[in-house]
């Protein structure tokens, strides 16, 4: 009964999919209408006359362009229970998620029209593309095993036991139709917990003795999951455990350093890839083609697009490009509003295209300079502040600093982590001390990054290359940068720059 259940839906989708290929201007366009129609009777709404039909154009006329900073006071309230602020109703599920540079931790309604029509409905997507790419694999022929985190008391709201925040993922399965259990692996008691070496331990003695054909999840911990079931089952490989493994859905992180590492733990040519681009705010691509790394934009999914030249990526009130005005090649900010009411807010990534029929795009990076190698989500920002608190601790100063990930290699003991490469105006008398006052604070300003060192699980402790005097300085001058407003990028999420001006050392 559930296969052809399933079958009708996933067949129901590809002809969804199908028609905002062909028709992606006036889906989009549709869709504002429904999400302003939606949201006419809330604080918003009134404020800004969403009862009044209006087009993309007016849309960029009458409502600014915000950042999580900017948004803030609106999201406090619905935080506290405020019902009609952004979206109508009480909002009682947040995604948590770090990169704000006012918190620890940034909070994103999630309503349950953005779960239904939007994580959901993207997931069955998904889903209906992969069958449809790899029918021979019987992808639904056994479990999909998700990897995700947890969830918690909503803080604003101690006497609330209803409103809950927690990372998206585990936001999104404690929220799955029941019948969605049967397909997937291990059960929510093992997938939420909250300790990380304690959940890795029980999922991999659970999930060794199920039929696992899909994995879904971030390849950092999914890579340590993986190791940890291979070691239990004494194989030589996971694919002595699971025969039928053909799939593995990733995200959060790029997959270019780990696909060799990948290919190493699950040595089968008929092993498949495709990447999703799910964010807390909303589930906005998907790879729809088997050989290519390009996504394609979801378009009916409860996010309406805009997308911020580069030129204007610093201006106060920049200027928006609507879906049928952007060109290949350029890099975009996006900037989306959505059925949990985030309007015109800046995601804070940058994509560009392509191809436009359909839209297609690549994950550029971020509007400002982070390192997300491993999901830790670490900011300009954070990097700072713990770099001044390492030097107020060991009574040094900085000239000028860079990082970079380290990445996984295939050894069953190795972990990612960040190679710091720091020019000092005097060394300070404690490197050591140094290192651990910067990983001490970034773990106390970034919940991810904090996640992800728990007990070196994920990330080892950051490594210290210290440069000599006149380092950055050289590099500039290789690169004709010298002088004006020309600086070195402080957090890069590729080898490629540190290792370049490791050359000039």
């Amino acid at each position: 009964m559930i296969d052809s259940v399933l079958t009708w839906a996933l067949q129901r989708r590809l002809t969804a999919i199908n028609h905002f290929r062909n028709h992606p201007h006036e889906v989009q366009r549709k869709l504002l209408q429904e999400l302003l129609h939606t949201a006419r009777a809330t604080e918003w709404g009134q404020r800004y006359g969403f009862a009044d039909a209006f087009d993309g154009r007016e849309l960029a006329q009458r409502v600014p362009v915000s950042s999580y900073e900017d948004l803030y006071p609106a999201i406090e309230r619905v935080l506290r229970g405020e019902p009609d602020v952004l979206w109508p109703g009480r909002v009682t599920w947040f995604a948590k998620s770090s990169g704000t540079t006012n918190a620890r931790s940034k909070y994103i309604p999630v309503t349950r029209e953005s779960l239904d029509a939007g994580h959901y409905r993207a997931g069955r997507d998904m889903v209906a593309l992969a069958t449809t790419l790899y029918p021979a694999e019987k992808i639904l022929g056994g479990k999909t095993l998700s990897l995700g985190g947890t969830h918690g008391p909503n803080p604003f709201r101690p006497d609330d036991s209803d409103s809950r925040v927690g990372d998206v993922s585990a936001v999104i399965m404690q929220n799955l139709p029941r019948w969605a259990e049967f397909l997937r692996t291990p059960p929510l008691e093992l997938a939420l917990l909250d300790e990380w070496e304690e959940k890795i331990e029980r999922i991999a003695r659970h999930v060794q003795h199920v039929d696992v054909t899909t994995l879904a999840g971030v390849p950092t911990w999914m890579m340590l999951l993986l190791r940890r079931v291979t070691a239990l089952a004494g194989a030589d490989n996971i694919t002595e455990v699971w025969p039928n493994l053909r799939l593995f859905l990733h995200g959060a992180v790029a997959f270019g350093p780990y696909r060799a590492l990948f290919k190493e733990l699950i040595p089968s040519e008929r092993m498949r890839y495709l990447e999703i681009y799910n964010a807390s705010e909303g589930y906005i691509a998907v790879q729809d083609e088997p050989n290519s790394e390009d996504l394609l934009l979801l378009l009916n999914h409860g996010i309406y697009y805009e997308f911020i030249p580069a030129d204007q990526f610093e201006a106060e009130n920049p200027r928006t490009l609507q879906l049928e005005e952007v060109e290949l090649g350029h890099s975009y900010a996006l900037v989306i509003s959505t059925n949990a009411g985030l309007w015109r807010y800046k995601i804070g990534d940058t994509v560009r295209f392509t191809s436009l029929a359909p839209y297609r795009i690549r994950i550029t990076g971020r509007t400002k300079h982070f390192l997300n190698a491993f999901g830790e989500e670490v900011v300009i920002e954070n990097a700072d502040a713990a770099i001044a608190a390492a030097c107020r601790a060991t009574n040094t100063t900085v000239r000028d600093y860079t990082a970079a990930p380290i990445y996984f290699d295939a050894s069953a003991t190795s972990r990612g982590g960040h190679q710091w490469l720091i020019e000092f105006t005097n060394l300070p008398p404690s490197p050591d001390q140094f290192v651990a006052v910067l990983d001490q604070t970034l773990r106390q300003l970034n919940s991810d990054y904090d996640a992800k060192r728990h007990r070196d699980m994920a990330l080892a402790p950051p490594q210290l290359t210290v440069a000599p005097a006149g380092t950055f300085e050289r590099w500039l001058g290789s690169k004709g940068k010298l002088g004006g407003q020309h600086k070195v990028p402080r957090l890069s999420n590729s080898r490629e720059l540190l290792d370049e001006i490791m050359r000039v050392l």
